[in-house]
């Protein structure tokens, strides 16, 4: 691993010596390492068996945060994804919380939400944990929302054998009135697309980060209803964002059709512990 940290901080332009390294805490899809050289402190991760692009879909979901100048994101100082030894470097944050870091959070979040594309989706598949996301840019969020993220991932469940019987029956009878809930004209907003808690980290003078994105240009409120599935997010985090950027009135109808494709992805990587949260869904819109 030495001689790969070594490659990665050349690759970086840090040709001085390592100080420390030592495996970073979390994480279970990559291997993640804090590295210091004399120049200084680097975040490096690591993935054996990484699929194609995995890190510079990450490094370009980054950037594309960055220049909504809304939240604040890692710099990313190099990646690879060459077979067997692909990695990413960047810049290693640390902080202590303050007293208003969770409204700057909400309030960033929120800033980041107004930026809008031109269409949504992305151009370029990604990846929901280790779990491949298929993309597209379509005109209609209902259409996308439908064919590349639930459909994908009820598909996967079938395939999986979690897609069988009354389940399977009451999500065919959802995607084919989907429409009487999701709208089809929402913004496009710049999303960070996996915003659970985890996903957030305290910097310099208690200013928040964004990390590990799944970009997507899509309807702000699925981002906002996959941060209710997990925690992770106080009470100042909400309303800094309504005071910026109030929700829609419906929130609280569709809040549960949103959760919906995180909790499909969950069951698909993890197993039927998450099939009771998504039966729970189906029957209240499929009865």
């Amino acid at each position: 691993m030495h001689e790969l940290i070594e490659k990665a901080l050349h690759q970086a332009g840090d040709h001085s010596n390592i100080k420390m390294a030592k495996r970073a805490a979390g994480g279970s899809i990559n291997e993640s390492y804090v590295v210091g050289t004399y120049n200084r402190t680097y975040f490096i991760k690591y993935h054996p068996d990484a699929p194609e692009r995995f890190f510079e879909l990450e490094a370009k979901g980054l950037a594309l945060i960055r220049e909504t100048n809304s939240i604040a994101v890692p710099e990313v100082f190099t990646y690879s994804d060459e077979s067997s030894r692909a990695f990413l470097v960047m810049e290693w944050i640390e902080g202590a919380p303050a007293a208003d870091t969770d409204w700057k959070l909400g309030d960033r979040i929120a800033k980041m939400h107004q930026t809008h594309g031109e269409k949504h989706g992305f151009d370029h598949d990604t990846f929901i944990g280790s779990l491949p996301q298929t993309n597209g840019l379509f005109s209609s969020w209902l259409d996308y929302y439908r064919d590349r993220r639930l459909s994908v991932q009820m598909q996967l469940g079938i395939d999986r054998g979690r897609m069988i019987g009354k389940r399977r029956k009451r999500m065919e009878t959802l995607l084919e009135n989907l429409g009487n809930w999701i709208p089809d004209d929402a913004a496009p907003s710049y999303l960070h697309g996996d915003l659970w808690g985890g996903n957030w980290l305290t910097g310099p003078g208690g200013e928040p980060y964004v990390i590990d994105p799944s970009f997507l240009y899509g309807d702000r409120h699925f981002e906002i209803a996959f941060t209710e599935v997990f925690g992770g997010y106080s009470s100042d985090f909400y309303r800094a964002y309504q005071e910026r950027f109030p929700l829609s009135p419906d929130y609280g109808d569709i809040k549960p059709l949103y959760q919906l494709y995180y909790l499909l992805a969950h069951l698909n990587m993890f197993g039927e512990s998450y099939g009771r949260s998504v039966d729970t869904v189906l029957k209240r819109y499929a009865g």
